[in-house]
């Protein structure tokens, strides 16, 4: 009976327990199982000789499934049947509905028609309570063979029924959408019920023969069965991961892998991809070879979005449990063999694992010890299947995403890094260890570089059609965020390491063109402390330069941009300032590697001057100084600067000469003279603007002090007990001393002591800056306006002794300069001398000329630089008069019995008057009586004066009475055709007056 009951080919399997009475009919006689067995063989009622209908068929071979054990294979085969015509009706009724879409969307089907077919869902239920009542009857008899048939069931139906009606979503559409259709219907609902049963009765003991039926299904009929592995994995998450996986390692070693064990290993490794033909997906010659570790792959593959803890856990412990069995010898257990190779092949073929699992690979394989373990495992295999491992190894390394990707990176250079004299014994890595990771750190270079210069495709790829999008490298992709982090590194210098992570750079540089090549160039720029840190740079650039276009001026303009975004900190700023510096100093004293780089960085800081010039004024010291580093040597643009550039560079850069020259002293302001230098040889318009600024600027009474000059006791802070609570107004000032406006000259504006309401003005002070720093401030100022005045039109004296010829014209602009600054009201009045009468109306000029000069000495060493070219000193014809008058008025006033009790004013009359000597507005006669000034009375200097005063009313100081003398290379003024004798009388006199004392200075007195 029982050959005749199963299907020719598969033997029963071993009959189960006998079913209790309590749970169906009771037993059947010898001719009522014949009669029953003739009807389910036939279909033909044996009593009535009618045609069984499909009702009356199923419950015929459900009453033999519970009185005939062995026909339980025919009789499962016929229920198949009856579930696919379930299906059938259940989709026809949702094919007669009138409204389509999305299964959720659907109404449900009319009420006439039943949920699994007309006439069959009482017998879909049936069946369910039978097959339930075996299972707990006997679960480990009937739950292999019933899950087994269900899930085998629901595969086929799935797969038959698969795009062949419109209600059924295609395989490859929403997950959700399929489950939400096949759950819908009762007679996939109940397979799942059924299975599911079973699994539950078999979790405690054995599910393995569950798990075994749910991966050969889904090897068979995947992608259609997808929707069965989502709900069998959401609802046992763990039983299923560890069941998969133990599963797919069993079969994994009877059919054979790289290092997979006893079973099928000869000739396996030959077919493991190589390092040159990676496997990319899970459709590789592997499946061909193993059988169900797709399955495994695409089960899992599912269950990682909702449980990838679990799975990364699952993973992790079959790793250890493997390293735990022993070392690697091919007498041990084959499934711990084949752990390694085996995990290999799943991270290949699925990169949703990888994922999984690459976050905490790192921190799994940290500890040395686990490393050793790792080391003896793999020793038992051939030097092939190691090769083939590796090359595995670094195909995954080069898949690897996400944060996990760096992290593997750091690990894998720490542990492949030479053995240090300080590292601590017990974290010692093995030598082998080592050299496994350098060479695989060198492979993992090697493949990059091919995918990277390969991505785009064979070269005939779009020909017939648009060119492939270039393949992605994950690897790179998740590097992109840590940039900044591998340029540190490189920087370290550290033996092998900065080797393998400056070839890296250059890899994702060409990988992520145009992005990440100017942003790794401008960090290391940023960030290099010395030449040889500063080379790496170089280096990188020699390496991207063929394979990027325009590299360095995106990589200025990037860190320009950062720059004045605030999001690059001072410190890195001056550091990218000065690498820029030094490198176009390469270039310009013609050193080699940088040499290029450096010229053509110069080109580009060119191009940006306006962006360059506000670091001049950056608040930080050192980004200014190394802003004024780098302009002193950049290269000016071909083409003339625009005003508004040259303007903005001029204030920028003498800022920035005051600032070097208040913090530094003169030593400092070596780059701003520099700039400023250049800047003058631009033109006139730049030459112009450079002596003005830097005079007006070192007049300024915030820059008074660096020369000598007083601090305005105005200027001074108050304090708060002094203080009114609200300052006082010029225009409440001024109308308090009179209704009227007072004119000039008037006696409120001559003799104004003080402000009404506060007292007395406080008296000026005078900082206490040594007198040699001043010397040596006054003397950096004077020798920045020589190299100015010369660069623009003088002869170069070639480092003779002889003093520098300076531009005429550079020097009328100082003069210009000094009488705008000093008395704006007069600039630009007549050069002619008047008569001296009229300097009683000029009273409180002259004294304000005159206080002036007192307060900044620096105003003579600017008439002393403006007499060096006559005619210049003709414009300050102004500042003369002024101060020539507010000395006169000294002098008459003094009672003092000789000079000596004036110094300052001594001083100044002396100076004066060698000053209008040395730019030829006096004759030498005249100019020499400077000598005899402190030697004479008060009243005796003011005739020599008034003399000199009458000289310059008579012979005024104007420029059309120089003559220019081409073999002299400068104007010089003919004082043979003036007459000087009538103006040399008094300065006789006081000679013969004092000819005791005098005496020997009468020759130098003489007219010519």
């Amino acid at each position: 009976m029982s050959a005749l009951c199963d299907p020719p080919g598969a033997p029963g399997p071993p009959a189960p327990a006998p079913t209790p009475a309590t749970h169906g009919p009771a037993p059947l006689s010898a001719q009522e199982l014949s009669q029953e067995i003739k009807a389910f063989l036939t279909g033909i009622d044996p009593i009535l000789g009618h045609q069984l209908s499909a009702r009356e068929h199923a419950r015929c071979g459900l009453l033999l499934l519970r009185s005939l054990p062995p026909a339980r294979a025919a009789v499962l085969d016929h229920l198949r049947g009856v579930f696919d015509e379930s299906v059938r009706a259940h989709l026809a009724a949702l094919d007669e509905s009138p409204m389509a879409g999305p299964p959720h969307l659907r109404p449900p089907p009319p009420s006439h028609v039943p949920t699994g077919g007309p006439g069959l869902e009482d017998v879909v239920q049936e069946v369910q309570q039978v097959l339930s009542e075996f299972i707990r009857a006997n679960p480990k008899a009937w739950a292999p063979v019933i899950s087994a048939w269900s899930i085998d069931l629901m595969g086929q139906l799935s797969s038959t029924y698969s795009g062949q009606h419109q209600r059924v979503p295609h395989a490859t559409g929403s997950l959700n959408e399929l489950l939400q259709l096949w759950m819908g219907c009762r007679a996939t609902r109940t397979l799942m019920d059924i299975y599911v049963q079973c699994l539950s009765a078999l979790i405690g003991s054995c599910p393995d023969a569950c798990v075994d039926a749910l991966l050969d299904t889904s090897v068979q009929h995947s992608p259609h069965f997808d929707w069965v592995v989502a709900h069998i994995g959401s609802s046992f998450p763990g039983t299923i991961i560890s069941r998969v996986l133990s599963c797919g390692l069993k079969d994994f070693c009877v059919h054979g892998g790289a290092g997979g064990g006893a079973g099928g290993g000869s000739g396996s490794s030959s077919q493991t991809p190589s390092a040159d033909s990676f496997p990319g997906s899970p459709g590789i010659p592997g499946e061909k070879r193993v059988p169900k570790i797709a399955s495994v792959v695409g089960i899992l593959g599912h269950l990682a979005s909702r449980h990838g803890d679990s799975i990364r856990r699952e993973l992790l412990q079959m790793f250890h449990d493997s390293l735990a069995g022993g070392a690697g010898c091919r007498s041990g257990d084959p499934s711990l063999q084949a752990t390694v190779p085996f995990l290999l092949q799943l991270a290949v073929m699925s990169p949703a694992l990888l994922g999984t699992v690459s976050g905490e690979l790192v921190d799994c394989l940290k500890p040395p010890a686990v490393l050793s373990q790792l080391q003896q495992h793999l020793q038992g295999f051939p030097r092939e299947e190691l090769d083939n491992m590796l090359n595995l190894a670094v195909h995954l390394v080069s898949q690897a995403s996400g944060a996990g990707a760096y992290h593997l990176l750091q690990f894998l250079v720490d542990t492949a890094m030479p053995a240090s004299v300080i590292t601590t014994q017990g974290l010692a890595v093995p030598d082998t260890v080592r050299e496994a990771c350098d060479r695989l750190i060198q492979l993992l270079l090697l493949h990059l570089q091919k995918l990277v210069h390969h991505r785009g495709g064979s070269p005939g790829d779009g020909v017939l059609g648009p060119s492939p999008p270039p393949r992605p490298v994950p690897f790179l992709d998740a590097l992109r965020n840590h940039l900044g982090e591998l340029c540190g590194e490189t920087l370290r210098l550290e033996r092998k390491r900065f080797l393998w992570q400056h070839q890296l750079l250059g890899l994702l540089s060409v990988y992520t063109r145009p992005s990440c090549g100017p942003e790794a160039l401008g960090h290391l720029l940023s960030r290099a402390r010395s030449p040889e840190e500063l080379s790496l740079a170089t280096q990188l650039y020699a390496g991207l330069v063929v394979s990027l276009s325009g590299l360095l001026p995106l990589a200025f303009r990037s860190c320009l941009a950062r720059v004045h975004a605030g999001t690059l900190q001072p410190p890195f700023t001056a550091r990218f300032l000065r690498n820029l510096a030094l490198l176009v100093g390469w270039e310009q004293q013609g050193g080699e590697g940088a040499a290029a780089l450096g010229a053509r960085f110069g080109e580009s800081a060119s191009a940006h001057l306006s962006d360059l010039a506000p670091l001049l004024l950056h608040p930080e010291e050192e980004v200014a100084g190394a802003a004024a580093s780098l302009l002193a040597i950049c290269p000016f643009p071909v083409e003339a600067l625009s005003p508004s550039q040259l303007l903005g560079l001029v204030r920028a850069g003498v800022h920035r000469f005051f600032a070097s020259l208040r913090l530094h002293g003169p030593p400092g302001v070596a780059s701003a003279s520099q700039l400023l230098t250049r800047l003058s040889q631009t033109s006139p318009a730049g030459l112009k603007a450079v002596l003005q600024l830097l005079v007006e600027g070192a007049l300024h009474r915030g820059n008074a002090e660096l020369f000598g000059g007083e601090v305005d006791g105005e200027g001074e802070s108050i304090s708060p007990d002094s203080a009114p609570l609200t300052l006082p107004s010029l225009l409440d000032t001024n109308r308090r001393h009179t209704a009227a406006v007072p004119g000039p000259g008037g006696i409120w504006s001559v003799f104004h002591a003080g402000v009404i309401g506060r007292g007395l003005k406080p008296p000026k002070s005078i900082q206490a800056r040594d007198q040699q720093e001043v010397m040596y401030n006054t003397q950096s100022l004077l020798c920045l306006l020589v190299h100015c005045c010369r660069a623009a039109g003088g002869v170069d004296c070639g480092g003779c002794w002889a003093a520098p010829t300076l531009s005429p014209e550079a020097a009328k602009a100082v003069a210009v300069t000094l009488v705008e600054s000093v008395c704006p009201d007069a600039a630009g009045a007549e050069l002619a001398w008047p008569p001296e009468e009229h300097a009683r109306a000029t009273v409180e000029r002259d004294l304000r000329i005159g206080r002036r000069f007192r307060e900044q000495p620096l105003l003579f060493e600017l008439l002393k630089l403006v007499a060096a070219a006559p005619p210049a000193l003709c414009y300050c014809s102004v500042l003369l008069r002024g101060l020539l008058a507010a000395l006169l008025g000294h002098w008459e006033a003094s009672r003092h019995p000789d000079t000596a009790g004036s110094p300052w004013h001594l001083q100044a009359s002396c100076t004066l008057v060698s000053v209008m000597a040395e730019g030829s507005l006096l004759p030498p006669a005249l100019g020499n009586m400077h000598e005899v000034f402190g030697r004479l009375a008060p009243f005796e200097v003011r005739l020599l004066l008034l003399s000199v005063w009458g000289f310059l009313r008579e012979h005024g100081p104007l420029p059309q009475k120089f003559a220019f003398q081409p073999e002299r290379g400068r104007f010089v003024r003919d004082f043979s055709r003036e007459g000087s004798g009538a103006h040399l009388a008094v300065l006789h006199s006081v000679l013969h007056r004092s000819v005791d004392r005098l005496g020997l200075f009468s020759g130098r007195f003489q007219a010519p």
